[in-house]
C-alpha cells in the first residue's frame, strides 16, 4: 500500500428522503399450515416514515431474538437482500460521513461504462489529485493496466488512486460526482451528497445507513460488482505490458476483514462482500451483506462508538448474525425499494359502445356499480354508436481505511 500527496475538492449539499407505500390485502385460505416461518410481511406495508425517526426501530413477533446489546453505532440497519424489507435499524436516516463505503455508488454509476475488459494507460494527471493520506493500490503513470485490475484495486486495496483513473475515464471528476448524486436520487437514497467520488472527507460529504444498504443491494444485483466485492485476495500488477498484461505482480487483500478473516475475527459464515470505510471524521463504517439458508441480509454500520478497529466487524457479525435468527420473527420497519415512479399520464381510450364490462367499470368508474341494470341498458341503447371515454385526473488526511 502506498501514500500520495494531493489535494481536495469540498462542497455541500443535503436532502431528505420520502417514501410512499400502499397495502394489498389478500385473503388465505381457511386452514392453511405453514411447516416454515411466515417471511416477512411486505414491506410495503408499514409506514415509510418510520425510518426517519429517531431511535431503535423494530417490530417483533412472539419469539423473537432480542437485538444484541453489543452495538455502538451511531446508526446501523439490517435487511433482506431478496425483499428488500428492513429488519431492523437505528437512525438509519442520520446523515455521517460514509468514507470508502461511497466506493459503492461509485462503482454503481461507472461499472456499467467501464466493463474490465477494456484497458487505459494511466497518465500522472490522473494521479495528482489524489488525497494526502489516501490508501492506494498502487498505480504507476505510463502503466497501462486492464480495467478488470483498476476495479480490484478500488474493491480490495479501496484505492483512491485507482477511483480517481476511473473517475477520468468516466468524463472526470465533476461529471462522475454529478452522476453518482443522480443515480442515488433514482434509487431513492436521499440522504447522500457526493462531493468526493472516493470516500475522502470533504465539506458537506455524507450518506446515511439506509443509503449505503440501497447501494449495496443494488450492486449485489450486478454479477461484475458482486464478483469484485467477495474478492477475498488476487494479484496485482505491478509491471505491465502495452496490453495490460503483467510483467511482474505482488499480492492484494480484501481490506474487508469479515471476508479475509483477518485480525482474529474470522471470515464470516456465508459472507459475499460488500465493503469497508475509515477517515478520521467518518470513524469506521461497513456494508456487509451474507447468504445463509437461502436467505442474502446485509447490515450497515456507521462509526461505532467503542470497540477498536474491529468494532465495526464485531457489531456488523452481531446484527447479521440476530437477523437470520429473526427470519420469520420480525415485521418489516421500512424498505430499501425506491419509491414507486409516478407513471405518465395516459391519454383517454375510446372504448366501443356496448362494450363495458364490470372490470372496465371497477377500475374506470366504480360509481357505476350503483346504476340499475335497467340504468345501464337505458344509456347503452341511447349512446348508440357513441364513444364511452374513462378519465384520469401525476463527502484530514491521516489513515482513510482500515
Amino acid at each position: 500500500m502506498s501514500i500520495r500527496s494531493s489535494g481536495r475538492r469540498t462542497g455541500a449539499g443535503a436532502a431528505a428522503l420520502a417514501i410512499g407505500a400502499s397495502v394489498l390485502l389478500v385473503p388465505t385460505a381457511a386452514g392453511t399450515s405453514h411447516a416454515e416461518p411466515l417471511p416477512p410481511r411486505p414491506a410495503s406495508s408499514v409506514d415509510a416514515s418510520l425510518l426517519h425517526r429517531s431511535g431503535t426501530h423494530v417490530r417483533a413477533r412472539q419469539g423473537a431474538p432480542a437485538l444484541p446489546d453489543d452495538v455502538s453505532a451511531l446508526s446501523w440497519l439490517v435487511a433482506d437482500v431478496g425483499t428488500g424489507a428492513v429488519l431492523a435499524a437505528h437512525d438509519a436516516h442520520r446523515r455521517l460521513p460514509p468514507a470508502s463505503t461511497l466506493k459503492t455508488l461509485f462503482a454503481l454509476t461507472a461499472l456499467p461504462h467501464l466493463p474490465g475488459s477494456g484497458r487505459h494507460t494511466v497518465t500522472e494527471a490522473e494521479l495528482d489529485e489524489v488525497p494526502d493520506g489516501s490508501s492506494t493500490v498502487g498505480l504507476s503513470a505510463d502503466h497501462t493496466y486492464r480495467v478488470a485490475d483498476l476495479w480490484r484495486g478500488v474493491f480490495l486495496s479501496s484505492g483512491n488512486d485507482a477511483v480517481h483513473v476511473l473517475a477520468a475515464m468516466n468524463g472526470g471528476w465533476d461529471v462522475t460526482s454529478a452522476q453518482m448524486q443522480a443515480k442515488a436520487r433514482s434509487l431513492g437514497a436521499r440522504d447522500t451528497t457526493v462531493v468526493s467520488p472516493d470516500g475522502f472527507d470533504a465539506e458537506g460529504q455524507a450518506s446515511s445507513a439506509f443509503d449505503l444498504a440501497v447501494f449495496g443491494r443494488t450492486g449485489l444485483a450486478d454479477p461484475a460488482f458482486a464478483e469484485y466485492a467477495a474478492t477475498a485476495d488476487a494479484q496485482f500488477p505491478g509491471g505491465t505490458l502495452a496490453d495490460g498484461s503483467p510483467t511482474w505482480t505482488y499480492g492484494i487483500e480484501n481490506t474487508n476483514r469479515l471476508v479475509t478473516g483477518q485480525d482474529g475475527l474470522g471470515r464470516y459464515p456465508g459472507i459475499i462482500g460488500v465493503k469497508n470505510g475509515y477517515t478520521s471524521q467518518a470513524g469506521f463504517t461497513l456494508i456487509a451483506a451474507a447468504r445463509r439458508d437461502g436467505r442474502t441480509l446485509l447490515a450497515t454500520v456507521m462509526n461505532p462508538q467503542w470497540g477498536g478497529a474491529n468494532a465495526v466487524y464485531e457489531e456488523a457479525r452481531s446484527l447479521l448474525d440476530w437477523g437470520f435468527a429473526a427470519a420469520g420473527h420480525v415485521d418489516p420497519v421500512g424498505s430499501l425499494a425506491p419509491p414507486p415512479a409516478t407513471p405518465p399520464a395516459a391519454p383517454p381510450a375510446p372504448v366501443a359502445a356496448g362494450a363495458v364490462t364490470p372490470d372496465r367499470l371497477h377500475v374506470g368508474a366504480p360509481m357505476l356499480y350503483g346504476l340499475s341494470a335497467a340504468f345501464l341498458a337505458a344509456v347503452a341503447a341511447l349512446a348508440g354508436t357513441a364513444v364511452l371515454r374513462r378519465h384520469r385526473t401525476g463527502r484530514d488526511g491521516g489513515r482513510t481505511e482500515s
